[in-house]
């Protein structure tokens, strides 16, 4: 009988675990249901950008290619605002304070300083991951390349040697060339940084370099007066927005006076300019979505390097140069990434 009684306490145990086991299992099952039924954290990413909509149109079609590629989409656990200034800086400072009031997760600034100063500007907490801006670290934006330091961090699109190359470039393009007109953004803070560059590099090639700054497209019409009356043989721009927003007055300007000139951006050299040299816009915004993965996994900014262009892009147009009567050394067309026929 005692031996009955212990198979039947032992029978029992089972029975017990076997409950718990069930119990368990349904509690467990509960739980992972009620954590898949809450809903994920949508980011909210602001754009504050000074060109138009359609000027970086391809350099934004890049940033969601690598936000894709780093498992987020726009409109499920991402979403996206966009300010486009469309070329006029007045318009930034309102913009930047549209996206600290939406409590934005990140804001990318891009399309020249005056963007990444007017983000900074309206806020110190809010991450800023930089575009399309020459040097940072001399207009203030950040601290060092390696240590931001504050809220911004990002990438660069090279140092002021970029205005150098691109001298070398027209001068090799353009052997006669003695005068040159250099179109400057009167507005930039580092608008000195860049007449020493041009200056020195325009000493070396054994060139005169007419530096003309321009405040907005109003100043325009004057610059081209001025480029005309110092008797200009050949021209540069400068990688501001407020040239790249009116490239187009800029490439009529140079082929009605048959002048060779050299641009920062391949859009110049598609919208019919003679050709560019610069790094690569749309990369430069790809590596942007790698800053905004980082940021919204909790990287804070002042810790992450900014980095700078490793390739650059040299484009031509054998079309405009054949407008202008000029043709293109062999060995120049073999160093192109791009020629435009």
């Amino acid at each position: 009988m005692i031996i009955g009684m212990r198979q039947q306490a032992l029978g029992n145990s089972k029975i017990l675990k076997l409950v718990l086991y069930v119990l368990c299992a349904m509690l467990f099952a509960l739980s992972v249901s009620a954590y898949a039924q809450q809903p994920k954290k949508v980011s909210r990413v602001g754009f504050l950008l000074f060109p138009s909509r359609s000027a970086v149109a391809e350099s934004l079609d890049a940033f969601r290619q690598g936000m894709r590629e780093l498992g987020y989409v726009e409109g499920k656990n991402i979403v996206a605002e966009y300010r486009y200034a469309d070329g006029k800086f007045d318009r930034l400072p309102d913009f930047a304070g549209e996206l600290v009031r939406l409590k934005v997760d990140v804001i990318v600034a891009g399309g020249g300083f005056q963007a990444i100063q007017s983000a900074k500007n309206a806020t110190s907490t809010i991450p800023i991951v930089m575009t399309g801006t020459a040097d940072p670290v001399a207009n203030g934006l950040i601290l060092s390349l390696a240590r931001p330091g504050g809220n911004i961090t990002g990438s660069t699109t090279g140092g002021y040697e970029l205005i150098g190359k691109r001298l070398e470039l027209l001068k090799e393009t353009f052997p006669k060339a003695s005068r040159v007109a250099v179109f400057l953004p009167a507005t930039s803070q580092s608008v000195s940084l860049s007449l020493n560059e041009i200056q020195t590099s325009g000493r070396a090639l054994g060139l005169q370099i007419q530096s003309i700054e321009v405040r907005s497209t109003n100043d325009l019409d004057g610059a081209f007066q001025a480029a005309t009356k110092g008797r200009a043989q050949a021209l540069t721009v400068d990688p501001s927005p407020v040239f790249t927003s009116n490239r187009k007055q800029i490439l009529e300007f140079a082929a009605k006076n048959r002048l060779p000139a050299i641009y920062p951006w391949r859009q110049y050299v598609e919208d019919g300019g003679l050709m560019s040299y610069d790094a690569k816009l749309s990369d430069l915004y790809r590596r942007a979505a790698t800053y905004v993965d980082k940021i919204l996994k909790g990287a804070k900014p002042s810790e992450l390097p900014v980095e700078q262009p490793t390739k650059f892009e040299l484009v031509i147009n054998l079309k405009a140069a054949k407008q202008i009567g000029l043709t293109i050394p062999a060995n120049l067309l073999l160093r192109a990434d791009k020629v435009i026929k």
